[in-house]
């Protein structure tokens, strides 16, 4: 465990991320725990550092929804416009003339399953110029700028045709607030992190936990990191089930344990065991996970999770479907937040890790080759 700690140091030293922290738990608890660099000025990484974890927050997002399948509140069969008719509005974009957009009615309607698999059409803007260009000439607000307008973004694709990377978990917590009652961060404080004891997994940074509040960076081109403000709206008119949320490695590495216990945790079951089997299984058949571009100044680069490995989807996660060597099983799970926060776990190997740091670009080729050495040296400790 000595050298995973090694590879740490090494990674801030060669400047290959600001500041990391890293950690590894099999069903039983926590078995490995490291960092380096510092969170902000004066103030070193370590395992109470809060992170804006982003896209991390998906996976919440569907445990919620498979904890009302479990109730017999949701079938994810069901097409959305059935719980939230405002969904009707939603069209399918298939270009411009000029400036302005042609939209057309999908062809296919759009389920739950399609939102929980990114099989739904929605794609973010940016990783579609086309979406851009719509956002600009339109004046419609992004998803992340906090307004309900946000969510009515056009689809690129009908629904149920290709995998393509967007906002549909956003528009699951909305279902699970219509079908509930509840708002979505008072659910998930109620029956998620509550019951797991995650004191650290948040909506607002509030007083309390804002000393521990990482510092992002973006990397210059052939340069050096550069501080800049950077995360989720405050007190948006909804939460984004998408990206809302701030945790801690320790808190959402004791989330993934879940998952290495078949549903429960510390006596508190959340999923049936039967459902979370289901849930991990390739919900999207043939299609497969792709490589996603950016379109849009330093968000991301070219992001290949596992290149050369084929990837397809659960009920939340990208799935791998073939064993890669010397690291993740097929059947693994996982997936990031735009700042570089990353997870994966592997029930085959009764394993879960996250290496996280508050970074852009996403798909940094030095920070990507960090993250693959990092998850090999885990693999030859278990």
């Amino acid at each position: 465990m000595n050298r995973i700690q090694s590879l740490l140091t090494e990674a801030i030293e060669a400047g290959d991320a600001p500041f990391v922290v890293a950690m590894t738990a099999n069903s039983e608890g926590i078995t490995w725990s490291g960092s380096a660099g510092a969170a902000k000025e004066g103030q070193p990484a370590d395992e109470n550092t809060l992170f804006r974890i982003y896209s991390m927050t998906k996976a919440v997002a569907a445990v919620a929804a498979m904890m009302l399948v479990d109730r017999g509140q949701l079938d994810i069969e069901t097409e959305v416009e059935s719980i939230l008719p405002e969904f009707s509005r939603i069209q399918v974009l298939e270009g411009f003339a000029g400036d302005v957009p042609l939209l057309r009615a999908p062809n296919t309607r759009c389920t739950v399953r399609h939102l929980l698999t990114h099989t739904s059409g929605f794609m973010y803007e940016t990783i579609n110029p086309d979406l851009l260009k719509y956002l600009a000439v339109t004046g419609k607000p992004a998803i992340m700028d906090g307004p309900i307008e946000g969510l009515f973004y056009p689809l690129v694709a009908d629904p149920g045709t290709r995998w393509s990377y967007g906002i549909g978990m956003d528009w699951v917590g909305r279902i699970i607030e219509a079908i509930d009652g509840r708002s979505i961060d008072v659910f998930c404080q109620e029956e998620i992190f509550g019951p797991l004891g995650l004191k650290n997994t948040l909506f607002e940074v509030e007083d309390g936990h804002r000393q521990q509040l990482a510092q992002v960076s973006v990397r210059l081109p052939h340069g050096p990191f550069l501080p800049i403000e950077f995360g989720p709206p405050v007190k948006p008119d909804f939460y984004s089930m998408g990206g809302s949320l701030y945790s801690t490695a320790g808190d959402y590495l004791t989330f993934l344990r879940l998952f290495l216990n078949g549903g429960e945790l510390n006596g508190v079951r959340l999923i049936k065991e039967k459902t979370l089997d289901w849930m991990f299984e390739n919900h999207i058949g043939d299609l497969q996970v792709t490589t996603l571009t950016n379109a849009v100044g330093a968000v991301g680069l070219v992001v290949d999770s596992l290149p050369g490995t084929k990837k397809t989807h659960s009920l939340g996660f990208m799935r791998t479907e073939e064993d890669r060597d010397g690291m993740r099983r097929a059947g693994s799970q996982g997936w990031c937040g735009v700042l570089n926060t990353h997870y994966w776990f592997d029930r085959t190997t009764n394993v879960a890790a996250v290496y996280m740091t508050q970074m852009l670009p996403l798909g940094d080729p030095r920070f990507q080759a960090r993250l693959e050495e990092f998850e090999r040296a885990v693999y030859r400790t278990v």
